[in-house]
């Protein structure tokens, strides 16, 4: 049965380590009620264990963001357990193993790599906005990257680019569709020390993390269709 919790219910993607795991357990700390997701079932039972001993709580559902079958799931558990949701931030993402620059990339590494990166957050989006439009002020977080933006896009990490690229596409696209009724925003964490940036990134997952859970809990719900990196638009 749905919970009468008035705290915010936020459903973080991709929430079992690195921004994720750190975006979930800074709303935690503001006191909202997260949903960790993860795609393997392990991965995100020992992200709960670290929320909780840092005294965080939250809940858990797994979640393959490129199964059908899976998101379905995910609406089914919020819809039993919450009744809405006031935010979605879409964080799961990859760089796959076949990553290169484009006149190498495998086509099959690009379609996995937007499979994960840009079609399923447009895929969640499709299952939970009902959901979210029973939430208070409610927002979707795209969590994309300067490596995605058109101005001055370089070379390498081909399929990677492209589906950040196509991500802040879906995020304007949704914007304008749900406007007046859901906030939807990209946000470029920056070089962020992470499994996926590397030891030689510049930021630390706090300061990584910061910008994603202002705009879920505290940016105007009229900043909308905007690419945000430190809290400023920056260029598509």
């Amino acid at each position: 049965m749905a919970s009468a919790n008035s705290d915010p219910v936020v459903v973080v993607t991709g929430g079992n380590r690195g921004i994720g795991l750190e975006i979930c357990r800074q709303l935690a700390a503001r006191g909202a009620r997260v949903v960790l997701t993860a795609r393997k079932r392990t991965a995100g039972e020992a992200a709960m264990a670290t929320l909780a001993g840092g005294k965080h709580a939250a809940l858990f559902q797994p979640l393959d963001v490129t199964d059908g079958d899976s998101i379905n799931g995910l609406r089914d558990f919020l819809t039993e357990r919450c009744g809405h949701v006031d935010v979605l931030i879409n964080n799961a993402g990859i760089i796959a193993k076949g990553e290169a620059p484009a006149l190498k990339v495998g086509l099959a590494t690009v379609r996995e790599t937007l499979e994960t990166n840009a079609l399923g957050p447009l895929h969640l989006v499709q299952a939970l906005v009902p959901l979210l439009k029973r939430g208070r002020s409610p927002r979707i977080v795209n969590m994309s990257s300067g490596m995605g933006a058109l101005a001055g896009n370089d070379g390498g990490y081909a399929a990677y680019r492209m589906s950040k690229t196509l991500l802040n596409a879906v995020t304007a696209i949704l914007a304008a569709e749900l406007a007046g009724t859901v906030a939807v925003n990209s946000v470029c964490p920056g070089w962020v020390k992470t499994d996926m940036g590397g030891a030689g990134a510049t930021r630390d997952v706090a300061h990584g993390a910061e910008t994603a859970v202002w705009l879920a809990l505290d940016a105007p719900v009229t900043l909308t269709g905007k690419f945000v990196r430190d809290r400023e638009v920056i260029p598509w």
